[in-house]
């Protein structure tokens, strides 16, 4: 197939190293366990913008779908420890279902034509979703319309700003300002496709992706109006 689903992930604690998934049922909130602990100090939430430590925690799902940091549950002292020695001793962690753990939208999208253009790891983009097949920038006209991936359909709102968090390398936790400077000169500090979902579909890698049809906040109306059952036209060949 020409266009399909290369990676998929998910950040169970916000701001730690993610998990590589082979599937996942995606609905309107994202990815299930998807950034649902935060690490959280006296001034709000704290994230690797700052604490760029917490970078090197990884975290998973266990098999109840509970939070995982370096393998042990998020809400055990060990946990806390690693945690505290990353992001400062008057941090904790705190669990979380609401909309605005996400920084824009539930689900980050990135293209294999735009991350060979980046010219580093994806995982420094941290994307939900891992699109192959996708010549260069293409990505960059989909603004406002649908996509379909694997069952599911997903709106592209934006190109999404970037920050800090690019510079540092997920393995050495190194730090090059020159990635953020080059993102900023060469990509309009822009990288990687803030999406939502409009029909929730389950997503495995090697699933088939596809560029719809313009897709409106009319459109999502009408959908919720009609129970769901309005979908984007396929764009034309």
């Amino acid at each position: 197939m020409a266009f399909h689903v290369a990676e998929l992930w998910r950040y169970p604690v916000k701001s730690l190293a993610g998990e590589r998934l082979t599937d996942a049922m995606v609905g309107f909130n994202g990815i299930p366990g998807d950034r649902t602990v935060w690490v959280r100090g006296p001034e709000g939430v704290r994230t690797s913008r700052i604490h760029h430590r917490l970078l090197g925690l990884h975290a998973t799902a266990g098999s109840g779908g509970e939070a995982l940091i370096d393998g042990l549950p998020w809400d055990d002292p060990e946990s806390l420890a690693r945690v505290k020695a990353a992001a400062g001793d008057d941090a904790w962690l705190e669990a979380s279902d609401v909309l605005d753990r996400f920084d824009i939208l539930p689900l980050l999208v990135a293209t294999d034509g735009a991350v060979a253009a980046f010219g580093r790891d994806v995982r420094r983009l941290r994307p939900n979703i891992v699109i192959e097949g996708i010549d260069g920038l293409a990505e960059r006209s989909w603004h406002g319309v649908a996509l379909q991936v694997g069952d599911a359909v997903v709106g592209m709102r934006q190109v999404r700003g970037r920050c800090v968090m690019t510079t540092f390398d997920p393995d050495t936790l190194e730090q090059d300002h020159g990635v953020l400077r080059r993102i900023v000169d060469e990509f309009d500090g822009r990288f990687a496709l803030d999406c939502y979902v409009i029909e929730s579909g389950r997503i495995a890698v090697g699933d088939p992706f596809d560029v719809l049809g313009p897709w409106t906040l009319a459109d999502d109306a009408a959908r919720r109006q009609l129970g769901g059952m309005v979908r984007p036209a396929s764009a034309p060949a």
